[in-house]
C-alpha cells in the first residue's frame, strides 16, 4: 500500500507542473482506472495531506516572516532577509509560479470531480472526504487571496493539451472571496450532521476546521472587501459552534507543545510529522551545538549538554522579547529558550538583557531528542481552540460588542495560577483599542505558528503600518506581493499587481 501511494503521489506531481498555470500534459487518472475503485479515492485523499504537508514551510513564509516576530539576533547566516525588511519589487518577486499552490489545488480539483463517482461501502465516509477536499481548497485558494489579491480561479481537472486553453487571467478579489465561500458551504453541506475527526484523529480536515476557517475568511471579508456587519455575523456563530465539536481550550500550556501532548483538546487541524517520514521546519530557529553548549539559558542554568543539530536562521526581534518579558506570563518561557553568555553568577537574567544575550531557540515545536540527536517530527497546527477564541474577539468587537470575555480566557490560562484579574484583565475599551489588544494578545499566544503577518492584515492596512517598522504610509501596495515576469511570459492573461513597476 506504501508503494501505491509513492507511485499515486509521483504521478499527481507530474501531472499537476510545478508551472502552475502553464501546464503541457492532462490529468492521467480518468484514463488510467485510479478512480474506479474506494482503495484508489483513498490513496488519493493521502496525497492530499502528503501535499499540504511539502507546501507547510511556504505556508509558514506566507504568514509569518513578513511580520514583526522576526529579524533579530541569529548565531548564524539570517534567511529571508529581504521578505523580513518587505525589499520585494518585480525583480526580486520571491514565490515564482504562485508557490505552487495551484499544484495543490489542481489535485483537489482531480479529487472532487472524480470522488462523487466513486461507489464506497460507507456514504458517509464518502462525504466526509469530499468535505475535507473543499475545506482544504477553501483554504489554498484564500492564502492565494491573501497573498496576490487577484488571482485566477481554477475549480476543474484540465483535460485539454492545448496550451492556449491554459492560460487564465486573474479574477477579482471578490470574485475570488465568492469562491472561497463557496467551497466552505460545500464543505459543510458534504459534513452535514457529522462532526467526527476522521479515523479520530486531528491530522485531517473536519468540520470544525471549515468552521474555523469559515471565521477567519468571514472577518477578512466584512473587513476588508466590504462585506460589514453581515460578513462579520456569518463569523461569529461559525465560530461560536465549534465549541460543541469536540474541542477546548487547554487549561495549561504544558498540555499543548511536544511530540506526548499531539492528542490534545486544543489542536482542531494539525499537519503531521513523523520520524523517518518527514520533518517540520523548526530545526531553522534552532541552531548548532557548537553555538549553544557553551551558552547559558536565563535561568543561569548551562546549555553544555542540550542536544540538537539545527540553524539559527531566525532570531527574535527585540520587540518580541519584551513582549514575552513578562516572567508570570507561562507564554515566554513555552515559546523561546534565551541564550547568554555566561551564568550571571548563577543569578541568570530573569530579565532581557542586551550586553549577555546571545540568541534563542524556539521552543514550541523541539521533537523530541532519540539517543543522540533530535528529531523534529511535532505536529503543527493550522488552527487550535485559541486561535478561536480570539478569532471570536475579533468578530465581536467589529460588531460593537464586547470582546474582553474572549481576551480574558486566554490571559486567564497564560498567567495560571498567577492570574489576578484587577491586574491582568482586560477592560473594554474603543474599537481601536480592543483590536490592539486583540492582536497583542494573538502575537503572544501564536509566535511561530505562521499567524502574525495574516493577523496585521485581516486588522486593516493601517495595523499593518502600525507594527512592521519596514513599511511607511505609501507602502500598502507592498501587501500584495509581485508576479514574476517569468510567470506573465508564460500566461500573457497575467497582468501585474497594482503598484509595481519596473
Amino acid at each position: 500500500m506504501k508503494k501505491f501511494i509513492y507511485i499515486f503521489i509521483a504521478v499527481m506531481t507530474l501531472s499537476a507542473c510545478e508551472s502552475e498555470l502553464e501546464l503541457t500534459s492532462p490529468s492521467q487518472l480518468t484514463a488510467a482506472g485510479f478512480w474506479d475503485t474506494e482503495e484508489g479515492a483513498k490513496t488519493a485523499h493521502t496525497g492530499l495531506y502528503a501535499n499540504l504537508r511539502s507546501s507547510a514551510g511556504t505556508l509558514w513564509l506566507l504568514g509569518e516572516i513578513r511580520s514583526d516576530i522576526w529579524g533579530g539576533r541569529t548565531y548564524e547566516s539570517p534567511a529571508n532577509e529581504a521578505l523580513i525588511e518587505s525589499n520585494i519589487s518585480i525583480a526580486t518577486a520571491p514565490f515564482g509560479g504562485w508557490a505552487g499552490l495551484y499544484t495543490r489545488i489542481h489535485t483537489i480539483n482531480d479529487f472532487l470531480t472524480n470522488v462523487p463517482n466513486v461507489a464506497f461501502n460507507s456514504e458517509s465516509e464518502k462525504n466526509h472526504l469530499l468535505g475535507q477536499a473543499y475545506g482544504l481548497r477553501a483554504l489554498y485558494y484564500y492564502t492565494l487571496l491573501k497573498t496576490w489579491g487577484d488571482v485566477p480561479v481554477i475549480l476543474e481537472p484540465f483535460t485539454d493539451i492545448d496550451p492556449a486553453g491554459l492560460s487564465r487571467e486573474r479574477s477579482s478579489q471578490n470574485e475570488v472571496m465568492t469562491v472561497i465561500k463557496s467551497d466552505i458551504a460545500a464543505s459543510l453541506n458534504a459534513f452535514g450532521s457529522d462532526n467526527s475527526f476522521y479515523q479520530g484523529s486531528k491530522i485531517f480536515w473536519s468540520k470544525a476546521a471549515t468552521l474555523a476557517l469559515k471565521g477567519d475568511v468571514y472577518i477578512w471579508s466584512g473587513n476588508l472587501l466590504g462585506g460589514g456587519s453581515a460578513d462579520f455575523t456569518q463569523a461569529k456563530t461559525a465560530l461560536q459552534q465549534i465549541a460543541s465539536l469536540g474541542v477546548s481550550l487547554e487549561p495549561s500550556l504544558d498540555n499543548l507543545w511536544g511530540v506526548s501532548n499531539e492528542n490534545n483538546n486544543e489542536f482542531i487541524f494539525a499537519i503531521q510529522y513523523k520520524r523517518d517520514e518527514a520533518s517540520n521546519i523548526y530545526n531553522s530557529l534552532t541552531g548548532r551545538s557548537t553555538e549553544i553548549n557553551p551558552q547559558y539559558n536565563d535561568a543561569g542554568e548551562s546549555m553544555s549538554s542540550f542536544i540538537i543539530a539545527g540553524a539559527n536562521r531566525y532570531g527574535q526581534s527585540e520587540k518580541t522579547i519584551l513582549l514575552l518579558e513578562d516572567s508570570d506570563d507561562a507564554r515566554r518561557d513555552a515559546t523561546f529558550i534565551r541564550l547568554y553568555t555566561d551564568d550571571n553568577g548563577g543569578a541568570g537574567y530573569p530579565n532581557y538583557n542586551e550586553p549577555k544575550y546571545f540568541g534563542s531557540i524556539f521552543k514550541k515545536f523541539l521533537g523530541q531528542v532519540s539517543g543522540s540527536e533530535r528529531i523534529f517530527e511535532n505536529d503543527v497546527p493550522v488552527y487550535r481552540y485559541a486561535d478561536v477564541v480570539l478569532l471570536l474577539a475579533e468578530a465581536k468587537n467589529l460588531l460593537g460588542e464586547d470582546p474582553s470575555g474572549e481576551i480574558n480566557q486566554i490571559r486567564a490560562r497564560a498567567y495560571g495560577a498567577n492570574y489576578v484579574a484587577a491586574t491582568h484583565a482586560y477592560v473594554n475599551s474603543t474599537s481601536t483599542n480592543n483590536a490592539n489588544a486583540i492582536l497583542d494578545e494573538r502575537y503572544k499566544e501564536f509566535v511561530g505558528e505562521g499567524k502574525r503577518w495574516w493577523d496585521l492584515r485581516r486588522a486593516g492596512n493601517s495595523f499593518v503600518i502600525a507594527n512592521i517598522s519596514f513599511l511607511s504610509a505609501g507602502d500598502e501596495f507592498k501587501l500584495l506581493l509581485p508576479i514574476t515576469e517569468d510567470m506573465i511570459g508564460r500566461n500573457p492573461l497575467l497582468d501585474q499587481t497594482p503598484g509595481y513597476t519596473n
